[in-house]
């Protein structure tokens, strides 16, 4: 008898004390996530959609703790005037009612088809109408607007990627710039990863799993609710549309200054200086944004990464730190702002988190001086020489 008991009072013990464990995990209400969307959404192309989707692998990737809900519809448009409208669904109505507390939406691809195109002027005004009535369900949503991911295929009366691209992405931008709505962009996430979308549209149980990583990061990534940088800068400001985010444009010791905000600030208030060519190749600025950084830019054109440069940064990064962004800033240069990057940063080793370069200018000769390979550019060259108070190529050998 002995050797039976044992065991048996082990079994007692792990049930007794797996009892308070169960019903502290059942003792709440989960977060209610929404995926609405189409054929994307609901998983068309995928192996084994029910568990492969996107949103079924973000409830995997969650737990129990969150509860995710397929509310994709394939064939579907956001436009009212579209061929099948995802207003007219079932799925819609089932969407309203669950009154989710995050609402990711992916709608737009259909949006793009030859007969959809011409109700675009209206793309705007229904998009904005969806986000109110979700808002109208739960005061609290947090709505996500998801950009349509980019179609690789030849037919121009189909999904048509320059109609994502230059008509229908913008648009979202501009409604994200309008509301408090955030928007992440896929197009970029899947515009190198052709081999993930098999019929050049919807992604494979693969290219599912790279949506639903994106969107547990963004759920789960902390951020400082409470953390506004233009409440804090006593400067008048120019408001204006950085891709769907907020950008103020001002004069600060009368330098041009240009700050950028994301949606909601990461833990620590994170921050990007970029030099030079603003609002070019911006993919990583977006990127950045999304996750919550602060992009800012501070001019120094024509200064060359001259000390005249290194102080105006020198300013501003003061400027920027009383304030509340952190205290190690990330430093993007692209061409020629290379020149400031690194020398602001070999000033200031204690002040950078780290640099981003692309095809940086790190010597002086190489350009504007033309001295390599390159052929430079002799007006640059003079006032290069001037800035540094050089009289002749020889004394820069």
């Amino acid at each position: 008898m002995r050797k039976h008991i044992t065991p048996f009072l082990i079994l007692i013990g792990i049930l007794l004390n797996s009892a308070p464990l169960r019903a502290e995990i059942n003792d709440f209400d989960p977060i209610k996530i929404a995926c609405v969307g189409n054929s994307i959404t609901f998983g068309s192309g995928v192996a084994n959609r029910e568990k492969n989707a996107f949103p079924q692998q973000l409830q995997a990737m969650l737990g129990m703790q969150y509860d995710v809900r397929n509310f994709g519809a394939s064939g579907r448009t956001l436009l009212k005037k579209g061929d099948y409208p995802y207003w007219e669904t079932e799925t819609y109505n089932n969407a309203l009612q669950f009154k989710p507390d995050i609402v990711y939406i992916k709608l737009g691809t259909n949006d793009s088809k030859l007969q959809n195109r011409i109700y675009l002027n209206e793309f705007e005004a229904n998009y904005m109408e969806l986000i109110t009535n979700f808002k109208k369900q739960n005061g609290n949503v947090r709505i996500v607007m998801l950009s349509p991911l980019p179609s690789f295929l030849n037919d121009s009366a189909s999904i048509w990627n320059p109609t994502i691209k230059n008509r229908i992405i913008p648009i979202l931008q501009k409604i994200a710039n309008k509301t408090d709505v955030e928007l992440l962009d896929l197009y970029q996430l899947f515009i190198d990863k052709e081999e993930l979308l098999p019929d050049k549209i919807h992604p494979s149980s693969l290219g599912a799993t790279v949506i639903a990583k994106r969107l547990y990061e963004n759920i789960m990534q902390p951020f400082n609710e409470n953390f506004d940088l233009m409440d804090n800068l006593k400067v008048i400001t120019i408001g204006s549309n950085f891709y769907g985010f907020q950008q103020v444009d001002f004069r600060y010791k009368g330098v041009d200054c240009k700050i950028v905000k994301p949606k909601r600030a990461a833990i620590g208030n994170p921050w990007v200086l970029r030099a030079r060519f603003w609002g070019h190749q911006p993919q990583t600025d977006i990127a950045l944004l999304e996750r919550g950084f602060h992009i800012a830019y501070c001019d120094v054109s024509n200064l060359f990464g001259a000390p005249e440069a290194v102080k105006r940064w020198n300013k501003f990064y003061r400027l920027m730190t009383k304030k509340g962004l952190s205290n190690k800033v990330v430093l993007e240069g692209m061409s020629r702002g290379g020149l400031i990057v690194y020398n602001w940063a070999v000033e200031n080793p204690e002040k950078v988190a780290c640099i981003y370069a692309d095809a940086p200018v790190l010597d002086g000769r190489s350009w504007p001086g033309g001295k390599g390979t390159g052929i430079g550019s002799p007006s640059d060259w003079v006032l290069f020489k001037e800035i540094y108070g050089l009289d002749t190529d020889k004394s820069i050998n």
